[in-house]
């Protein structure tokens, strides 16, 4: 199966005079339509490489090919293109916008790119919603639906774009396990519908078990790459 997502050769420095490394030598590969955790103790390095792959920071040394495109070679105005196009998030916090309704929040990657939202992508924006369970709240503000259909909310934004990747940063850490689990089954139901390649970032096991693959991050150098299924 063809990679979506490569890594190679990362390195992560912080700092000028007194440096800090972060993340060493990593190489990583990702499928296209593959559901992945990448699990680590605090301080591991995990966020950062997950800020890394959503070319939301520039690794120090080494390549960051999305869907063929190394990203090295990107101006910033092309790779916030990219990044637009290509990945969704999904973060701890919702980050939706409070003054706006669910369906509006839904809309705003759209409209971010593309200004007015066509017939087309308004039916795409309902059919999401419909899809994580929030059709009757979809007009209330953000602030006025409860913390677990934020977080579906949150999820419908990141497909609408319809993304070949969703990066997924601790989603459930604010949740409960009975709505862990809730969130968990629409996750893997997303990614067999739109086969959008899942990377989810986790310190907790029994949500990093839900993957079809775990890779453990320990002090920045991958510890453990588990396939438990092959599609």
């Amino acid at each position: 199966m063809d990679d979506i997502l490569k890594l190679k050769g990362i390195d992560k420095i912080y700092g000028d005079k007194v440096k800090t490394q972060v993340l060493f030598n990593v190489d990583l590969n990702f499928e296209k339509s593959s559901f992945n955790s990448i699990i680590g103790a605090s301080g591991s390095g995990k966020s950062t490489l997950m800020n890394i792959m959503g070319t939301l920071d520039k690794p120090t040394n080494g390549d960051v090919i999305i869907g063929g495109t190394n990203t090295i070679s990107l101006n910033r105005d092309e790779m916030a293109e990219l990044r637009n196009e290509t990945i969704g998030f999904i973060f701890q916090f919702h980050y939706l916008l409070p003054e706006f309704s669910v369906l509006e929040n839904v809309l705003m990657p759209y409209r971010i790119k593309h200004g007015r939202v066509d017939k087309e992508t308004m039916e795409r924006a309902k059919y999401l919603i419909d899809m994580v369970e929030l059709t009757k709240v979809k007009n209330n503000l953000s602030t006025d639906i409860s913390g677990g259909q934020q977080q579906r909310a949150a999820i419908a934004r990141a497909l609408i774009n319809n993304p070949d990747i969703i990066l997924a940063d601790e989603p459930t850490g604010n949740l409960d396990s009975e709505t862990t689990d809730t969130v968990y089954k629409l996750l893997r139901e997303i990614n067999d519908e739109f086969k959008s390649t899942f990377i989810v970032i986790t310190h907790d096991k029994k949500v990093a078990e839900k993957g079809d693959r775990i890779i453990e991050i320990t002090d920045g150098k991958i510890s453990t790459d588990i396939r438990k299924y092959v599609r």
